[in-house]
């Protein structure tokens, strides 16, 4: 048993390292840096190296949440995987060199240019943590989000405290480390039977499409614990994704004062990344376990007296430091600290959850983490980006009112709404049930392969033949025969000790209620 455990563990490490490396990253290109050096400051200006890349993030995720242009982007987001980002990494420090070098360039140019090469880039990276981070177990994949962004926010905190300017240029080659951990979970993982990672997706989608109207034997399957999810995980996700529109726009108007030339500087940044490491470890705690270990839950209730599990409570402990941040503003300012600060440790804590929250949905939603990944994100940074220009719109108000005391009003305002009346406590909870009845079927699947000692491909074919797909979507979705399918079915058949496709149902069925 321990022995087996050892490539689970090794390949854990390696996501939590590449994650950090890849949220490292993500908040060096947000928060650190900027091509301005003149004396010429304004709103935009103040903020533009944040809106090219929050720009250029959106645009890219709304298109891999498109069929059309997802393909394309997955091709890419693969190359830029096999050849370890390297090219990403030289563009940045190339940026460099020219604003080093030729001082007479319009800084906004560079600005514009490191915007569309990070941004893309990143959300390339991104997707493809969504697909592999997807590909493993919810109760995986969620404490190695939280663990793996503390990493990152640790890193961004140490570079900081280096007495050097300019020091945030070490982060650039941290792209390298996200796409090296990328193709070793790729590689370790593996595509069944020669099938390249680019086609994960696709099969993803496959199996979202197939959920409805195949049949067997010309009339559709009984419905299973794994198909009855369907409608409120469609509700859960549209609320998850109004509540992220909501959240973006708070912090956008938040980041509006802090990106400001006389806003958030160094120390606030310090400030921010500290609370957020504390924040994550807070969060783990909740796990009451070592997270990441076997029997470990990451959005059950741990205790029959809990209404949400470790996730929900995150989720709370992260509205809390964002709120706490809002009213603490003016008490901080008089001490020196920045209380955007505050806000922006709780906003990296809500943003960790949601993206747990948009893993879990790809998973309960069909299994597509790549394209639920991309549509949450675009609506984040669509909502971020909105909230900028409000900030700068509220700003040049004419009028004597404290325009940085109604921003920050405002946002507080917009957060508990989404909190209270988006996405709640009511809606994890019930996110919670969903989830449970998506693992039992899951668990039953593992339970019947093991039992019969089905192989690898027998053990991937197995979930899609109880749902009752017919032969050929499922050759259509693992780009083999029908021919070879229907050999792969009468061994499961045989051993399972059955003889047809609904007494196979009725087995899955059966195994789920005894779970």
């Amino acid at each position: 048993m321990a022995h087996a455990l050892v490539p689970r563990v090794r390949q854990a490490r390696r996501a939590i390292v590449g994650f950090g490396c890849n949220q490292a990253f993500l908040f060096a290109m947000l928060y650190l840096g900027s091509f301005n050096e003149s004396a010429q400051h304004g709103f935009l200006i103040d903020r533009a190296d944040l809106l090219f890349v929050l720009l250029v993030m959106a645009a890219t995720f709304a298109l891999m949440a498109r069929e059309r242009s997802r393909r394309r982007l997955v091709a890419a987001a693969d190359g830029l995987v096999r050849c370890y980002a390297l090219p990403l990494a030289v563009a940045l420090y190339l940026l460099v060199a020219l604003h080093g070098l030729m001082p007479g360039i319009p800084w906004l140019a560079l600005a514009a240019a490191e915007g569309l090469v990070a941004g893309v880039s990143l959300a390339l990276l991104l997707c493809q943590w969504g697909r592999v981070l997807g590909e493993a177990s919810i109760d995986q994949s969620v404490p190695e989000v939280f663990i793996g962004s503390a990493l990152g926010a640790a890193v961004c905190f140490f570079v900081v405290a280096i007495p050097v300017e300019g020091a945030y240029i070490l982060l650039y080659v941290l792209p390298a480390g996200s796409a090296w951990a990328l193709r070793a979970l790729g590689e370790s993982g593996g595509a069944a039977d020669g099938a390249a990672p680019a086609d994960a997706a696709e099969r993803a989608e496959g199996r979202r499409a197939s959920r409805d109207g195949d049949n067997v034997g010309g009339r559709g399957p009984e419905p299973t614990a794994a198909d009855a999810p369907t409608d409120e995980a469609a509700k859960l996700s549209g609320r998850i994704v109004a509540g992220t529109v909501v959240y973006g726009v708070a912090t956008g108007a938040v980041e509006a004062l802090g990106s400001s030339a006389e806003g958030a500087g160094t120390s606030s940044l310090s400030v921010t990344f500290v609370l957020f490491v504390l924040y994550c470890a807070a969060a783990l705690q909740l796990y009451g376990g070592r997270p990441g270990s076997l029997g470990v839950r990451a959005v059950l209730p741990t205790g029959p007296d809990q209404e949400v599990g470790p996730l929900g409570g995150a989720y709370r402990l992260a509205i809390l430091l964002m709120v706490g941040g809002f009213v603490a503003v003016p008490l901080l300012e008089s001490v020196g600290v920045s209380g955007v600060a505050v806000v922006l440790a709780g906003y990296l804590g809500v943003f960790s959850v949601l993206v747990s929250l948009f893993l879990i949905m790809g998973r309960i939603g069909g299994g597509d983490a790549v394209r639920s990944i991309a549509r949450g994100f675009a609506a984040l940074f669509a909502g971020e980006i909105t909230g900028v220009l409000i900030g700068g719109i509220v700003g040049a108000l004419p009028g004597t009112f404290d325009a940085s005391a109604a921003l920050v009003a405002l946002a507080g305002v917009a957060v508990m709404y989404a909190y209270l009346f988006l996405f709640t406590d009511r809606d994890m909870a019930a996110l919670s049930v969903v989830v449970a009845q998506t693992d039992r079927f899951e668990e039953a699947c593992e339970l019947i392969a093991r039992t019969a000692k089905l192989s690898k491909r027998e053990a991937e074919i197995l979930p899609l033949a109880l749902r009752g797909r017919t032969a050929e979507r499922i050759a259509g979705e693992f780009f083999i025969s029908k021919n070879t399918v229907d050999t792969h079915l009468r061994r499961i058949y045989a051993k399972c000790g059955v003889h047809t496709r609904q007494e196979l149902i009725d087995l899955g069925e059966k195994t789920e209620t005894e779970l």
